[in-house]
This record gives structure tokens, sequence and C-alpha cells, in this order.
């Protein structure tokens, strides 16, 4: 069993580069690099901490009607925006993409094995807990460490 935490995160901004499941295999990884590579575009945008660094950078997730509902066919449809978390007012660059993310509870957990996502959605199966939306990717600017959100109701 994961270990899973309960977290409630209000409506948030991710501004990033956005790609469809319909653009083929490894388009995630091909999102964060182009994101990555023109990340000082946006940098100046990104919601900060208090010691200044970026709050969070999300992979976040819709269904293909951008509802936030979960992923479509068996989470094999979707709409992914890989970027960073700004403020609700900030306006995307040219190129670039905004996404306002529903406020949520989420049961959280560390995304550190490669069927992490598989496993978290099995354990939330097994508890009898339907998913409430998209689950969302986060990576701690902190300690590079990666998060799957899944939602399990809204706020």
């Amino acid at each position: 069993m994961m270990e899973l935490h309960r977290c409630e995160k209000p409506a948030f901004a991710v501004i990033g580069r956005e790609g469809s499941t319909l653009d083929g295999e490894g388009f995630v990884q091909r999102l964060w690099a182009d994101a990555n590579a023109r990340f000082p575009e946006v940098e100046p945008l990104a919601k900060r901490m208090e010691n200044g660094q970026p709050a969070g950078f999300w992979g976040a997730m819709t269904d293909m009607n951008r509802q936030f509902c979960p992923w479509e066919d068996n989470f094999t449809r979707g709409l992914y925006l890989a970027g960073v978390e700004t403020e609700l007012d900030a306006e995307p660059p040219a190129g670039w993409v905004k996404w306002i993310v529903p406020a949520f509870a989420y049961l959280y957990t560390e995304a550190d094995q490669p069927d992490a996502f598989a496993n978290g959605i099995a354990q939330l199966e097994q508890e009898q807990i339907p998913l409430a939306g998209a689950v969302q990717d986060f990576i701690c600017p902190e300690t590079g460490k990666s998060y799957l959100f899944f939602p399990i109701s809204r706020l």
C-alpha cells in the first residue's frame, strides 16, 4: 500500500506548454523538454515561496473537454500542461497556455516508482474512493521530488 496524505488546495494557475495524448508516445517528455528550454520566458510569472523559489512545477491534466475530469478511455486520452504555478491573474506569453485548476481535496503520494500512478488508482479503487477529477503531477522545487495528486472531492 502506498502512503497517501490528504490536503486541500484552492484553485491555482499553471502556465505551460500544452499537449495531448493525440500527439503520440513520449509527448509528455517532449512538453517538459520544451517548457524547460523556454522557462526564462515564464520565470518572472512564477508564484514564489518565501525563500524566492518557484512555488512548484505542475504536470496538470484534464479531459479533452477541459473540465478537469479524469483522462478518458482508461486514462489514455487527455490533455497535459507542463508548466509552473503562477498567480491566478498572470497572463501567459505568446505560445504559452494558462489553465486554472479548480479547488480540490487531494490524496497525494510521492511518485518515486514507475508504477505509482497505477498503484495509486488501484489503491483508491480498493478503498472505494472515486476520483473527483484529473490526477495532477507536482514537482517540488526544493527537493526535486515528484508527487501525484489524486483529487477526491471538489471544494
